[in-house]
């Protein structure tokens, strides 16, 4: 089940957040999967990084809960552009 569904020129994207750690960092960092659904397999996807931190997946998620559908479109108008 996507968090988020989008619209963006016809075309239907799902978007999913995950919380990303990398090694040696105490924080975590908020990653969306966005995948396009689409008829006869037309389907894309990929993942952006979103410039939302916290010290817990919990309040990362949180955090995230506050965008908008606005901020996720931008997010996916820059990476399509």
């Amino acid at each position: 089940m996507a968090w988020r569904i989008l619209s963006r020129e016809g075309e239907t994207w799902h978007v999913h957040p995950t919380a990303e750690r990398r090694a040696n960092q105490a924080m975590w960092q908020l990653v969306l999967a966005f995948r396009r659904k689409g008829s006869e397999g037309a389907r894309r996807s990929f993942w952006a990084s979103v410039p939302l931190e916290a010290s817990s997946k919990s309040s990362l998620f949180l955090q995230a809960d506050k965008l908008s559908d606005e901020d996720l479109r931008e997010v996916l108008s820059r990476h399509l552009a």
